[in-house]
């Protein structure tokens, strides 16, 4: 696949594959079968902080090179239009990052914006803003599904804190915690951190009276094909919207509009599955987190609204060789391929016996009631690396009550205020080893895998119960097992 303007010749790229000791090493077979969460996906070298940066292990040499352009693109640096380099302009007007890899630093999860230096900016995660229906149109376009939240008038659906020359950006994220400590069964103390997050500097004037904000922080890229190659069936099998089993466990899957195939789908993607493919997802960071135009989202002047008058007029970078747009398909499909096929790591320590007894208590204290351990992938001609894996991602995909404590109060699609989707644990151990700053939640309020499990409510609140309860070495055994995922 021929890109123009690429930088990176594909004589570098098979280069590096021939002699970058690309070929990972084979997993010690007496493993537990969990201890490759990709099945034969699985990176299974020593990778350290770079852990979440190598291809699926089962992709064929002739594949990698698709993987190594999609790389690049995935950390081009966009820059402002107009350009002689037209194949990498159109950054903005506003934007959250210049790069894809800007949020996801090595593919990992982001980290909350600093309470002591909020002019760094939010670097890796964002506020996504939106309103009530105000009239009947809102109304009618919501319950439709066409949309699935409704932009503030003036500063859109995303809070962008950057712009390019001669465009204000819209203001600052700022965040303030308040705590409170929770003492364990055993006496064990627990600071929890809760966070209020403001925007400061304002440039175009006023919120709505009435927005709502939810904070997001970037989740990690591993195994987002193999999460899309679960069949749509086996989601709605294990819904159970009406807590019809009677265990309190009431998941339920998103439905959101499928711009591609222009019809309702099942959410997958993002933090309340508001997302229903990857390559959607993909385009709708393009657009809002970059300020890039896509097939999907064809706007040159990115999340600008109407009344962002100088913004909406700022020079975009869609060009007629490009199919008019920033980001062309061929750029998109080849983003695409490399989310796909990012690989989970094996796991450490799988065999440990404290491991071991760990995931035994998750299981036991209702954890995987809804961090569901494993599925079989189906046979797929078209994803020939995920098709036919056994894999261990820790999640139903499906959206669950939280409790107020996590609450963002702001609707997604189906998602009430209080849901979120069920996040993958894969890979969760090795976080803060890819990034020391990574946070945990959906927000990154918590420092600790510890703290995450304890601000649990809703539907988790009777495991979250459970482990306040458990004397500390099961409690230390529960955490070696989070910790080896």
């Amino acid at each position: 696949m021929q890109l123009p303007a690429m930088r990176l010749s594909r004589f570098m790229i098979a280069t590096a594959l021939v002699f970058g000791a690309m070929t990972p090493a084979f997993a010690d077979e007496t493993a537990p079968a969990d201890a490759l969460p990709g099945g034969a996906t699985t990176w299974q070298k020593k990778s350290g902080r770079m852990a979440f940066t190598h291809h699926s292990a089962n992709m064929t040499f002739e594949k990698r090179l698709d993987f190594k352009l999609g790389e690049a693109l995935f950390q081009r640096l966009w820059v402002t239009a107009p350009t002689r380099t037209k194949a990498a302009d159109g950054l903005g007007p506003l934007f959250n990052s210049r790069a894809c890899n800007g949020c996801h630093i090595r593919n990992g999860r982001g980290h909350p914006v600093d309470e002591n230096d909020p002019s760094a900016g939010a670097t890796s995660m964002l506020l996504r803003l939106s309103i009530p229906p105000q009239n009947d149109t809102d109304r009618e376009l919501l319950a439709s599904g066409h949309a699935s939240t409704l932009p503030d008038p003036v500063y859109g659906g995303q809070f962008q804190d950057f712009s390019i020359p001669s465009i204000p950006a819209e203001g600052k994220v700022t965040v303030r915690y308040d705590t409170q400590t929770i003492e364990l069964a055993d006496g064990s103390m627990v600071e929890l951190r809760h966070p209020t997050y403001g925007m400061d500097d304002l440039a175009y004037g006023p919120l709505h009276d009435n927005v709502m904000i939810s904070p997001r922080i970037a989740p990690p890229m591993i195994g987002l094909g193999l999460l899309e190659a679960i069949p749509d069936k086996v989601l709605l099998a294990s819904a159970d919207p009406e807590d019809d089993n009677g265990d309190g466990i009431s998941g339920r899957v998103n439905r959101v509009w499928d711009i591609a195939k222009s019809e309702l789908a099942i959410g997958r993607f993002g933090w309340k599955a508001g997302m229903p493919s990857l390559d959607q997802q993909n385009q709708n960071a393009f657009q809002f987190d970059i300020g890039l135009s896509t097939p999907l989202y064809p706007n040159g002047h990115g999340d600008c609204t109407e009344a962002q008058t100088l913004c909406r007029g700022a020079p975009d970078g869609n060009d007629p060789e490009f199919d008019n747009l920033e980001a062309h398909n061929q750029i998109t499909d080849l983003v695409l391929y490399y989310t796909r096929n990012i690989a989970p790591p094996i796991r450490r320590n799988a065999s440990d016996p404290d491991v071991i007894a760990g995931r035994e208590i998750f299981n036991s204290i209702g954890c995987s009631a809804c961090h569901t351990p494993s599925y079989q992938l189906p046979e797929r001609s078209d994803m020939p690396e995920q098709s036919g894996q056994v894999i261990w991602p820790y999640t139903d995909l499906l959206l669950h009550d939280m409790g107020d404590g996590l609450a963002d109060h702001r609707p997604e699609a189906g998602a009430s205020g209080t849901e979120w989707r069920t996040p993958p644990l894969w890979g969760l151990g090795r976080a803060q080893e890819v990034d020391p700053r990574a946070g945990y939640l959906h927000d990154g309020r918590a420092r600790s895998i510890l703290e995450a499990v304890l601000w649990h409510g809703g539907e988790a609140k009777p495991a979250r119960d459970a482990v306040t309860f458990l004397p500390s070495s099961d409690r230390s055994k529960l955490l070696a097992f989070l910790k080896s995922l």
